[in-house]
Protein backbone atom coordinates (compact mmCIF):
# COMPACT_ATOMS: atom_id res chain seq x y z
CA UNK A 1 0.00 0.00 0.00
CA UNK A 2 1.03 3.52 -0.89
CA UNK A 3 1.28 5.96 1.72
CA UNK A 4 0.47 9.73 0.62
CA UNK A 5 3.52 12.36 1.13
CA UNK A 6 2.38 14.11 4.41
CA UNK A 7 2.46 17.55 2.12
CA UNK A 8 -0.05 15.69 -0.56
CA UNK A 9 -2.49 14.46 2.79
CA UNK A 10 -2.92 17.86 4.45
CA UNK A 11 -3.42 19.66 0.94
CA UNK A 12 -6.12 17.11 0.40
CA UNK A 13 -7.32 17.48 4.20
CA UNK A 14 -7.46 21.02 3.19
CA UNK A 15 -9.40 20.97 0.02
CA UNK A 16 -12.04 18.39 1.80
CA UNK A 17 -12.59 21.39 4.52
CA UNK A 18 -12.96 23.56 2.55
CA UNK A 19 -15.37 22.11 0.29
CA UNK A 20 -17.37 20.64 3.37
CA UNK A 21 -17.29 23.92 4.84
CA UNK A 22 -18.64 25.35 1.46
CA UNK A 23 -21.76 23.46 2.05
CA UNK A 24 -23.87 25.22 4.56
CA UNK A 25 -22.87 28.91 2.47
CA UNK A 26 -24.43 27.24 -0.70
CA UNK A 27 -27.46 25.77 1.70
CA UNK A 28 -27.52 29.19 3.36
CA UNK A 29 -28.12 30.69 -0.64
CA UNK A 30 -31.49 29.21 -0.91
CA UNK A 31 -34.34 31.50 -1.02
CA UNK A 32 -35.91 32.36 2.33
CA UNK A 33 -39.29 30.84 3.05
CA UNK A 34 -42.52 33.00 2.23
CA UNK A 35 -43.04 35.70 5.05
CA UNK A 36 -46.32 35.71 4.75
CA UNK A 37 -49.67 34.06 3.67
CA UNK A 38 -51.33 34.70 0.90
CA UNK A 39 -54.92 35.43 0.00
CA UNK A 40 -55.07 33.04 -3.56
CA UNK A 41 -58.10 35.40 -5.15
CA UNK A 42 -55.23 38.43 -4.88
CA UNK A 43 -53.34 36.61 -7.64
CA UNK A 44 -55.76 36.62 -10.09
CA UNK A 45 -55.58 39.51 -12.75
CA UNK A 46 -52.57 40.92 -14.42
CA UNK A 47 -48.87 41.59 -12.32
CA UNK A 48 -46.09 43.66 -14.10
CA UNK A 49 -42.80 42.98 -14.00
CA UNK A 50 -41.03 45.97 -12.39
CA UNK A 51 -37.57 44.22 -11.30
CA UNK A 52 -35.63 40.86 -12.03
CA UNK A 53 -32.29 38.93 -11.70
CA UNK A 54 -31.23 38.37 -15.37
CA UNK A 55 -31.85 35.28 -16.46
CA UNK A 56 -31.65 33.76 -20.16
CA UNK A 57 -35.61 32.88 -20.86
CA UNK A 58 -36.08 37.04 -20.56
CA UNK A 59 -33.07 38.50 -22.29
CA UNK A 60 -34.16 41.50 -23.97
CA UNK A 61 -37.67 41.33 -22.24
CA UNK A 62 -38.97 44.91 -21.62
CA UNK A 63 -42.86 45.09 -20.63
CA UNK A 64 -43.58 41.67 -18.94
CA UNK A 65 -46.32 41.05 -17.38
CA UNK A 66 -48.24 37.42 -15.93
CA UNK A 67 -51.54 36.93 -16.00
CA UNK A 68 -53.12 34.20 -13.56
CA UNK A 69 -56.53 33.41 -14.07
CA UNK A 70 -58.26 30.64 -11.91
CA UNK A 71 -58.59 27.38 -12.88
CA UNK A 72 -59.64 24.40 -11.12
CA UNK A 73 -57.71 24.27 -8.23
CA UNK A 74 -54.98 26.16 -9.67
CA UNK A 75 -54.61 29.11 -12.14
CA UNK A 76 -53.81 29.48 -15.90
CA UNK A 77 -51.11 31.86 -16.71
CA UNK A 78 -50.13 34.01 -19.47
CA UNK A 79 -46.53 35.43 -19.83
CA UNK A 80 -46.23 38.14 -22.01
CA UNK A 81 -42.81 39.98 -22.96
CA UNK A 82 -41.77 42.66 -25.72
CA UNK A 83 -38.62 42.15 -27.33
CA UNK A 84 -35.99 45.07 -27.40
CA UNK A 85 -38.78 47.52 -26.47
CA UNK A 86 -42.19 48.19 -24.94
CA UNK A 87 -43.55 48.07 -28.38
CA UNK A 88 -41.51 45.14 -29.70
CA UNK A 89 -42.36 41.95 -30.94
CA UNK A 90 -44.33 39.89 -28.05
CA UNK A 91 -43.57 36.44 -27.20
CA UNK A 92 -45.62 34.39 -24.39
CA UNK A 93 -45.27 31.54 -22.54
CA UNK A 94 -48.24 29.73 -21.05
CA UNK A 95 -48.22 27.61 -18.27
CA UNK A 96 -50.66 25.82 -15.39
CA UNK A 97 -50.05 27.25 -11.96
CA UNK A 98 -51.03 24.98 -8.52
CA UNK A 99 -50.48 25.69 -5.31
CA UNK A 100 -48.21 23.14 -3.27
CA UNK A 101 -48.35 25.29 0.38
CA UNK A 102 -51.61 24.90 1.78
CA UNK A 103 -49.99 26.51 4.71
CA UNK A 104 -49.45 29.77 3.42
CA UNK A 105 -50.20 29.92 0.01
CA UNK A 106 -47.16 31.16 -1.14
CA UNK A 107 -45.39 28.24 -3.26
CA UNK A 108 -46.33 27.02 -6.78
CA UNK A 109 -45.28 24.73 -9.19
CA UNK A 110 -45.76 26.05 -12.99
CA UNK A 111 -45.60 23.77 -15.52
CA UNK A 112 -44.30 25.19 -18.97
CA UNK A 113 -45.15 23.58 -22.52
CA UNK A 114 -47.63 21.01 -21.37
CA UNK A 115 -45.73 19.95 -17.87
CA UNK A 116 -42.04 19.20 -20.20
CA UNK A 117 -40.96 21.93 -17.36
CA UNK A 118 -41.74 22.27 -14.34
CA UNK A 119 -40.69 25.35 -11.92
CA UNK A 120 -41.33 26.35 -7.92
CA UNK A 121 -42.03 29.55 -7.62
CA UNK A 122 -42.62 31.04 -4.38
CA UNK A 123 -44.04 33.99 -2.95
CA UNK A 124 -41.73 35.47 -0.55
CA UNK A 125 -43.39 38.78 0.23
CA UNK A 126 -45.51 40.97 -0.47
CA UNK A 127 -47.03 44.51 0.47
CA UNK A 128 -49.54 44.95 3.18
CA UNK A 129 -51.83 46.39 0.16
CA UNK A 130 -51.09 43.76 -1.99
CA UNK A 131 -50.10 45.82 -4.76
CA UNK A 132 -46.64 44.28 -5.52
CA UNK A 133 -45.11 40.83 -4.64
CA UNK A 134 -41.47 39.65 -4.32
CA UNK A 135 -41.50 36.23 -5.91
CA UNK A 136 -38.39 34.09 -6.20
CA UNK A 137 -37.03 30.12 -7.20
CA UNK A 138 -36.26 28.09 -4.30
CA UNK A 139 -33.07 27.56 -5.00
CA UNK A 140 -32.18 31.48 -4.78
CA UNK A 141 -31.23 31.95 -8.25
CA UNK A 142 -33.82 33.99 -9.54
CA UNK A 143 -36.08 37.18 -7.97
CA UNK A 144 -38.74 39.26 -9.48
CA UNK A 145 -40.88 42.07 -8.15
CA UNK A 146 -43.56 42.08 -9.28
CA UNK A 147 -46.75 44.56 -9.26
CA UNK A 148 -50.77 45.46 -9.75
CA UNK A 149 -49.69 48.90 -11.60
CA UNK A 150 -47.13 49.21 -14.54
CA UNK A 151 -44.96 51.51 -12.40
CA UNK A 152 -44.58 51.89 -8.20
CA UNK A 153 -44.33 54.79 -6.68
CA UNK A 154 -40.38 55.54 -6.03
CA UNK A 155 -41.12 55.13 -2.11
CA UNK A 156 -42.87 51.84 -2.73
CA UNK A 157 -40.74 50.47 -5.19
CA UNK A 158 -37.47 51.77 -2.70
CA UNK A 159 -39.24 49.42 -0.07
CA UNK A 160 -39.76 46.49 -2.06
CA UNK A 161 -35.77 46.51 -2.97
CA UNK A 162 -35.03 47.28 0.19
CA UNK A 163 -37.11 43.76 1.14
CA UNK A 164 -35.32 42.67 -1.74
CA UNK A 165 -32.05 42.91 -0.28
CA UNK A 166 -33.25 42.08 3.62
CA UNK A 167 -33.96 38.74 1.76
CA UNK A 168 -30.38 38.14 0.96
CA UNK A 169 -30.49 38.86 -2.98
CA UNK A 170 -27.64 41.40 -4.56
CA UNK A 171 -29.89 44.12 -5.74
CA UNK A 172 -27.01 45.47 -7.86
CA UNK A 173 -27.92 42.54 -10.06
CA UNK A 174 -31.33 43.24 -10.93
CA UNK A 175 -33.04 44.51 -14.33
CA UNK A 176 -35.50 47.26 -14.33
CA UNK A 177 -37.64 46.39 -17.49
CA UNK A 178 -39.59 49.39 -19.07
CA UNK A 179 -43.33 49.31 -19.19
CA UNK A 180 -45.96 50.73 -21.31
CA UNK A 181 -46.45 53.62 -19.65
Amino acid sequence: MLTPHPRRLISTVAVATALLAAIPAAASAAAPEPANRVELTKMTGRWYEVARTPNAMQKACEAATADWTRAGAGYSVIQTCRRGAPDGPKKEWKASATPVDPVKNAKFKLSFFGGVMNQEYWILDHGADDGWLIMGTPGGNYVWLLSKAPQLSAAVRSQAIARIRQLGYDTSKLEFPQQVR
